[in-house]
């Protein structure tokens, strides 16, 4: 097995309520984490978002988010998750900017990243992205060799958390040094489910070949145009 040293990042969806457990299995092992948020959608306090395999999503309120969310990243994941693709340029540059600056605002802190709604992205979207001072841009595509991507306007994760060959994916990432995975902590249905999900959190942290990172500290003080 290779001992190439791995940096491995993880990015979750839609600031839900469920992050509140998940941020609680990531402390616990001293894991790294970015979270995507569409700032347009939360209110002060819980509401409900929608229905996912029979259960009700709430997004989590503003009076709680700074709480949650307090040492992890925050990225952009537009204002109201549209399909950026299928609005006018100038709507979706409000999405990107707007919800960027509203993010950066509340949170204090800047603001490197963008997870495209729905994974649509085009030519323009990814320079709409780019001139609202994004350092990269998340796709739903997943790639073997992730880092560095040829465009980081078009970044593509390696894999999703939920992908049945994680850990094949995971040993392949040392060729590229970057393992990059994502998802959602809704998708995480059942405790057997959310015990799994602990144990890999876990592996990762006790593998002396890995270590966490965050995903726009892989571009800081580096250019991919």
């Amino acid at each position: 097995m290779s001992t190439k040293r791995l940096t491995v990042v993880q990015c979750w969806d839609d600031g839900v309520c469920t992050d509140i457990r998940l941020v609680e299995v990531l402390r616990r092992y001293g894991a790294a984490a970015s979270f995507n948020l569409c700032a347009g959608l939360h209110r002060n306090k819980r509401s409900f978002g929608w229905a996912h395999a029979g259960a009700d999503v709430y997004r989590l309120g503003w009076d709680e988010m700074r709480d949650v969310y307090q040492g992890f990243a925050i990225a952009n994941h537009s204002m109201s998750h549209p399909r950026l693709d299928l609005i006018a340029p100038d709507a979706a540059e409000r999405e990107i900017r707007e919800g960027r600056e509203r993010l950066q605002q509340f949170f204090g802190q800047s603001v490197s990243g963008f997870a495209y709604p729905f994974g649509a992205y085009n030519e323009t979207l990814r320079r709409l992205v780019r001139d609202a001072g994004h350092a990269y841009a998340r796709t739903c595509e997943s790639a073997d060799d992730v880092f560095p991507p040829q465009d980081a306007m078009r970044f593509h994760p390696t894999c999703h958390f939920l992908a049945p060959d994680f850990w094949q994916k995971y040993e392949q990432a040392r060729q590229c040094g970057v393992f990059y995975f994502w998802g959602h902590s809704y998708e995480i249905l059942t405790n057997a489910m959310w015990q799994d999900f602990e144990l890999t959190i876990q592996r990762i942290s006790d593998d002396p070949h890995s270590r966490w990172g965050e995903v726009g500290g892989l571009f800081d003080n580096r250019s991919f145009e």
